[in-house]
């Protein structure tokens, strides 16, 4: 996501900081929308539930960024438009090596720069010479983004497009109506070319500045098209409609992180008034939409490939840690990996894709709850209690709690004991569950594992609960 220079919006959210997001966020647990466990919630009205295609894009939980293009051989981050086609010519690319590096990694889909804020199409489109039917690679008859789908689908990766709307190279863009009906275009070939997509991505990059092209983009029109042509794929913006940004670059979901959120608090894709990156990062427990937050972050300092990052790859441990932040927070993982000049993932890069799936498999190989008896009860404060007995003395040193979401997000505060030889110990305390909590304790001997519900926003259903020994967790 990069930074952006946006109209104003016509609906002001007020500024909330971090502590003040979540004294907030506390103070709701008063409200009469959240409710006690086992309370009546009859007369509540449906709370928004994920569409089938919004559940599996969060079942998947990781994917993999390509960013990729004539910023790749001139060693930038934007580029400005002017860039030669002659630039772009990967000796051997190769999107059957990104599709399998991705798949080994465990990761279940990928997504490719169609085209940058430069303006460099990497399909030979009819709007315009920027593209790689103007450049040497195969002579001009190449198509990465063919290539790009075709090599998911043979190794059964789910394939998406991100079409930057910001075109530094269009000679009409600032000439709104023109320019839009240029996008729509570009949209239209990337749509109808390609087969099934299952995500398609946009932010609000509109950064010419105040004395710059002033771009209006006509985002109703935009999301319009992409369900007429593609009614399976979920979008992705600022402003959802389908899956939200998580607030930064980080790979950072928030904490609460609800799946849920108000549409006003972020209204269209680029807006930045103060409150947004909250309402992004945190979600909100009455917000009437379900928009589920995607974490993006890269593998490298940069998003597009440099040769002097190559030694600035990040550690398996710090990738670890971005799945527990992100995936582990009710969100799902974006990680770029940008490919090289030669158009392939550099040898570090996978080979650090590789750790990363051993160290994930590392600390989720063994399920100590797994075959063993879980009760539901409550108890005498009419709390939802959830019991594990584990049948034997267990080290335990990682949580992993999920919700049902098909049926919606419901827990909003929780915490977690362990029967120890000195009696029920509290281990853990949490917010919000979602999808999936990952979370981390201090390593502790117990016989039973209990998690009780304190606070919801409708009736939670039985959890799904699973233990592991806490080995792999980075300190």
């Amino acid at each position: 996501m990069d930074p952006i220079d946006a109209r104003p919006s016509p609906r002001p959210v007020p500024a909330l900081d971090r502590r003040a997001f979540l004294h907030t966020a506390a103070a709701t647990l008063l409200l009469p929308s959240l409710i006690r466990p086992g309370a009546s919630s009859a007369a509540a009205p449906r709370r928004p539930v994920p569409s089938p295609a919004q559940l599996r894009w969060q079942q998947d939980e990781l994917a993999l960024f390509l960013h990729f293009g004539v910023n790749t051989f001139t060693d930038r981050e934007w580029g400005d438009g002017t860039e030669p086609p002659s630039i772009f010519n990967p000796t051997g690319l190769d999107a059957r090596q990104w599709a399998r590096s991705a798949r080994a990694a465990g990761f279940k889909a990928m997504i490719l720069t169609a085209k940058h804020h430069d303006g460099f199409c990497l399909w030979p489109t009819a709007t315009t010479r920027h593209s790689v039917a103007s450049s040497p690679w195969k002579n001009g008859t190449g198509d990465v983004v063919q290539e790009f789908v075709t090599a998911c689908r043979e190794v059964g990766l789910r394939p998406g497009l991100y079409c930057s709307p910001w075109d530094r190279n269009s000679p009409v863009y600032g000439d709104s109506a023109a320019y839009n009906d240029l996008y729509e275009t570009q949209l239209t070939e990337l749509l109808t070319r390609y087969g099934p997509l299952d995500e398609v991505w946009f932010d609000g990059a509109n950064g010419e500045g105040p004395t710059g092209r002033r771009q209006v983009y006509d985002w109703p029109r935009v999301f319009g098209l992409v369900k007429r042509l593609q009614p399976e794929a979920v979008i992705f913006s600022d402003a959802g409609p389908d899956v939200r940004w998580i607030g930064n670059e980080k790979g950072e979901a928030g904490d609460p992180c609800w799946s849920t959120i108000d549409p006003d608090a972020v209204p269209y894709p680029g807006a930045d008034d103060p409150g947004i990156i909250a309402a992004l990062q945190h979600g909100s427990p009455e917000g009437s939409v379900w928009r589920p937050g995607e974490s993006d972050t890269s593998i490298r300092p940069g998003w597009f490939y440099h040769p002097g990052e190559d030694e600035q790859v990040k550690p398996v441990e710090e990738l670890v840690r971005l799945y527990l932040s992100s995936v582990g927070r009710n969100s799902k993982l974006l990680l770029n990996v940008p490919p090289t000049r030669e158009g392939l993932l550099h040898a570090t890069d996978v080979e650090r894709l590789g750790q990363f799936r051993t160290a994930r498999d590392r600390m989720l190989g063994l399920d100590l709850a797994a075959g063993r008896r879980v009760g539901w009860s409550r108890d005498a404060a009419d709390m939802m209690v959830a019991e594990v007995i584990l049948g034997r003395t267990a080290r335990i040193g990682l949580i992993d709690l999920g919700e049902p979401i098909a049926s919606g997000q419901r827990v909003a505060q929780y915490r977690v004991e362990a029967l120890t030889a000195r009696g029920w110990q509290g281990v853990a305390r949490g917010t919000t569950i979602g999808y999936r909590r990952l979370q981390p304790i201090a390593p502790i001997d117990a016989q039973r594992i209990r998690v009780v519900v304190e606070a919801a926003v409708e009736s939670p259903r039985p959890l799904r609960i699973a233990l592991y020994d806490g080995d792999g967790v980075p300190a």
